[in-house]
């Protein structure tokens, strides 16, 4: 009875040991084949929204035109010379600053364990704004060439002051660094208005253009610009995947598991900065974008960061190519910025996000 007793009890360990793992059950099994297949259709939307944008405009251009200016181009054609050289690259730079703000939003909120951050947090636009209107005031820059380094020197440099004022040098604390890039932030704004206010009379006039947010007059040379330091960041950001997933369980949890918290928030940061001051010097400051893209991506993906970073970015990519494409769409006179547009979208999901009790923790 002992040996039958024994056998059982081998018997019951040798199915357990046969058992299937839980990252096989059926539910992981469903997440897995959403998270490969859900890429495609944001693609797919990507480019159709992007080959839309390519018709709509002052101009409208029919789609077939669009697909000949696109896929057979004529130089003697003028609706392909519009196509070719301003809205293609403007659709183009779209999808480069989605695809930053988004993952710039998922870092972090992943970071700060703070679900309603977002790229802003670290004092990028106001470092920028206030670059680009001294710029304007003192140095008479005009062109959207130097918009754009005038903001990415200001963002770089407002990130890494409110990284060093956030005291991280005493270890990293989310409540500390958040608190320092709202200080900073308002400061920033304070200067900017005080350069505003007395400089020249058409200062305000060129600076408003940037300040709302927008992607009209970009062009190639921007885009060159821009999309070699957003790659570069993307990248980074996607091989932090795994020690945001252990920085997101805590300062102590992560070093248990082998982490270096410091480090993490410094490479971050860094990513951070990067990708959010490309963003805003080629774009101007655009709200909720990286507020409301990683929820999203969590919502149809789960926590992974192998997944929520690239679903962030390409949802991102999407909803500022619809919100530029529909801002020149709308029966106005001329077109409503994106700035402008990604704020009216994401307002009621801002709204939507704090009313909403289960995703305030991450």
């Amino acid at each position: 009875m002992s040996t039958t007793s024994a056998t059982s009890r081998r018997g019951g360990a040798g199915s357990a040991r046969r058992r299937p793992a839980p990252s096989s059950s059926p539910v992981t099994a469903r997440m897995r084949r959403r998270r490969r297949l859900g890429v495609v259709p944001l693609v797919i939307a990507i480019a159709v929204t992007m080959f839309f944008s390519a018709c709509i405009g002052v101009r409208e251009i029919a789609l077939a035109d669009t697909w000949q200016a696109i896929f057979a181009f004529d130089p003697e054609d003028s609706a392909h010379l519009l196509v070719f050289h301003q809205r293609i690259p403007r659709a183009l730079l779209s999808v480069v600053v989605g695809l930053a703000l988004g993952v710039a939003g998922v870092i972090m909120q992943s970071l700060t364990r703070n679900p309603l951050a977002e790229p802003g947090i670290l004092g990028v636009n106001g470092g920028a704004a206030l670059a680009i209107a001294t710029g304007i005031s003192f140095f008479g820059i005009a062109n959207v060439f130097g918009y754009m380094l005038l903001g990415f020197v200001g963002a770089a440099a407002a990130g890494v002051a409110v990284y060093l004022l956030g005291g991280v040098r005493r270890g990293t604390n989310p409540v500390r660094l958040v608190l320092a890039g709202a200080a900073f932030s308002v400061v920033m704004t304070a200067l900017t208005q005080f350069v505003l206010v007395n400089g020249p009379e058409d200062v305000f006039d060129r600076y408003r253009h940037w300040m709302v947010g927008s992607l009209a007059g970009r062009g190639y040379d921007v885009l060159a610009a821009v999309a070699p330091v957003v790659a570069l960041g993307l990248v980074a950001a996607f091989f932090l995947s795994r020690a945001l997933d252990a920085a997101m369980l805590g300062e102590d949890l992560s070093k248990s598991l082998g982490g270096n918290p410091s480090r993490v928030w410094a490479l971050s940061g860094v990513v951070v900065i990067v990708l959010a001051g490309a963003a805003t010097a080629a774009a101007g400051p655009i709200a909720f974008l990286g507020l409301a893209a990683p929820h999203l991506a969590r919502l149809i993906v789960g926590v992974d960061h192998r997944w929520v970073l690239p679903y962030s970015a390409l949802i991102s990519a999407f909803l500022l190519v619809f919100a530029d494409t529909l801002g020149r769409a709308l029966p106005v006179a001329g077109e409503v910025s994106v700035g402008i547009m990604v704020a009216l979208l994401g307002g009621p999901f801002f709204v939507y996000l704090v009313r909403r009790r289960r995703m305030v923790q991450l």
